[in-house]
């Protein structure tokens, strides 16, 4: 294991050679804080949860630095010539300074940060070159897969991994209410609005009652046949969420679509 990071479709090591001088980590964000001094009283009063109901973070920011051979033999093995430095350099720059994209941990890599990276240095010695590469990205590392999409044999834990696609893919509805309990470990640390996918045999929508009693959520809604998100419907929490679903008549599906945060 080189301990290498993917690019959006780049790999620092198949692509350029880079080994990181130390395991890639991201850097956790600090909670962005807001207190009311009230004067003539003790402390301070915390509003940092005061609008959301839970925590919410500023970008992480960090940088990595890697060190390249000089003249490494180019990936994949055929070609003669080796790659001097400037050329590495030169793409290096041109894939990735500046430019937003997804990166992904080889030893993480069942989830994605997403975010602005930057070239922040080279030192060019005899041997070996040093390059820094700088990021800014959001509080939260995301799922690879969504919720609905099929689970892949290399990556999945088998120890504690769920496979969500048998839980929210084609959910069956009919005119008997139809009920998903779904544990917070389903949905993860960070707060999603998740995507439904409706289809109704009669063409008249599917109900839904939405409910997560951390947030103080019961919410009943009709959902129209297509795609649609509803921003009052969000997974957050360690209490879980409930959905009910029922049709007025016929029968139907429903798919829940989001992706799985943490920190």
């Amino acid at each position: 294991m080189y301990h290498s990071i993917t690019f959006g479709e780049k790999n620092t090591w198949d692509a350029w050679h880079l080994v990181p001088t130390s395991r890639p980590v991201f850097n956790p964000p600090a909670q962005k804080v807001k207190t009311l001094d009230i004067p003539g009283g003790d402390g301070v009063i915390d509003l940092s949860q005061a609008l959301t109901g839970y925590p919410v973070y500023q970008n992480r920011t960090g940088s990595f630095e890697f060190i390249v051979p000089n003249g490494f033999e180019p990936w994949p093995a055929g070609k003669i010539e080796k790659t001097p430095w400037h050329s590495v350099y030169s793409d290096i720059m041109d894939y990735l300074h500046g430019q937003s994209m997804r990166a992904v941990l080889e030893d993480d890599p069942e989830y994605f940060y997403e975010g602005r990276f930057v070239v922040n240095a080279w030192k060019s010695e005899k041997d070996w070159s040093r390059i820094v590469i700088d990021y800014d990205v959001g509080p939260y590392k995301w799922s690879v897969l969504s919720s609905i999409d099929d689970w892949l044999w290399d990556p999945f834990n088998f120890q504690n991994g769920v496979i969500r696609a048998a839980i929210f893919k084609n959910i069956a509805v009919s005119t008997a209410t139809t009920t998903r309990r779904l544990d917070a470990a389903l949905f993860g640390r960070a707060p999603v609005c998740p995507r439904f996918i409706v289809s109704s045999t009669a063409r008249r929508g599917i109900h839904i009652r939405f409910v997560n009693p951390q947030l103080g959520l019961d919410i009943t809604k009709l959902l129209p046949d297509g795609e649609i998100q509803i921003p009052e419907f969000v997974f957050f929490g360690n209490q879980g969420a409930t959905i009910y679903l029922w049709c007025d008549s016929g029968t139907g599906t429903v798919s829940v679509d989001f992706r799985q945060g943490r920190l």
